[in-house]
């Protein structure tokens, strides 16, 4: 048989799918929620990325800053190497330990400006903290700094009632919906949180500028930079930020 023939018998291992311990992965389904990373990342970062611990720590910030809720969105160590997922991620592909590991990724991220290290109170003692190094959380950092905010504590309270979905916003601050905004509202209310969309909203309605196109600019803003609810609007965990502040300021007991 010629080379190259059908048939041919080819070397063990050529071109076969390798075996998975937990089988294959069905795929992914359009239910799933999706982690926002900027193209800046792939683009800029990503091609200097040498050490897979910075990699995996990386874009396990990411997936956590987009999971967190509350402003600013931070991380001590202790709670990240809480994270089954992203201990065994740094398991399989570093040869240090998880722990080790994972202060390595830290280490990197910092060095690279993907993340910021804040000085934070943490069970009653001096810690760090990471955030993402995106505009609003530089903005908060010296503010964080002078709360001596304390990751102990419980998170902001959610908000009392949930947001209204994308289309009543639409037919209640621009005017009827056509097919062809439907579907972009659609595809605008699966990629971004409903909160992000509430207040982008409500920045429209506030600047008079009652147009689709005018409300996906502000949440590619937010996708980009983050929500900067100061200007968009207040809710309830800008509200929090906001009494931590002044409890640092004074120096009072625990928020009542």
């Amino acid at each position: 048989m010629e080379r190259g023939g059908v048939g041919e018998a080819r070397p063990a291992g050529a071109g076969d799918e390798p075996s998975l311990p937990a089988g294959r992965f069905a795929g992914f389904r359009s239910s799933d929620e999706a982690t926002m990373v900027p193209r800046v990342f792939f683009s800029r970062l990503l091609p200097d990325i040498e050490k897979p611990e910075e990699l995996v720590v990386s874009l396990y910030l990411f997936y956590l800053h987009g999971r967190r809720r509350g402003w600013p969105r931070l991380f001590s160590e202790r709670q990240l190497a809480a994270d089954a997922g992203l201990m065994r991620a740094l398991s399989n592909l570093s040869e240090l330990t998880p722990e080790g590991a994972l202060t390595v990724g830290l280490s990197w991220v910092v060095s690279r400006g993907t993340a910021i290290r804040v000085a934070v109170q943490e069970a009653g003692q001096q810690g760090e903290a990471y955030l993402l190094n995106i505009p609003a959380n530089r903005r908060a950092v010296e503010r964080l700094q002078e709360t001596e905010l304390r990751l102990d504590e419980p998170p902001p309270p959610a908000a009392a009632t949930a947001p209204p979905n994308i289309f009543a916003l639409y037919e209640e601050n621009i005017g009827a919906i056509t097919p062809l905004i439907a579907d972009e509202l659609k595809d605008a209310e699966e990629r971004y949180p409903p909160q992000w969309i509430e207040a982008a909203f409500r920045e429209a309605v506030t600047q008079n500028k009652r147009s689709w196109r005018y409300i996906e600019a502000i949440l590619r803003r937010y996708e980009a930079e983050g929500p900067d609810y100061e200007e968009a609007g207040r809710d309830p965990e800008a509200d929090w930020l906001e009494r931590r502040y002044a409890r640092g300021k004074r120096g009072a007991g625990r928020l009542r």
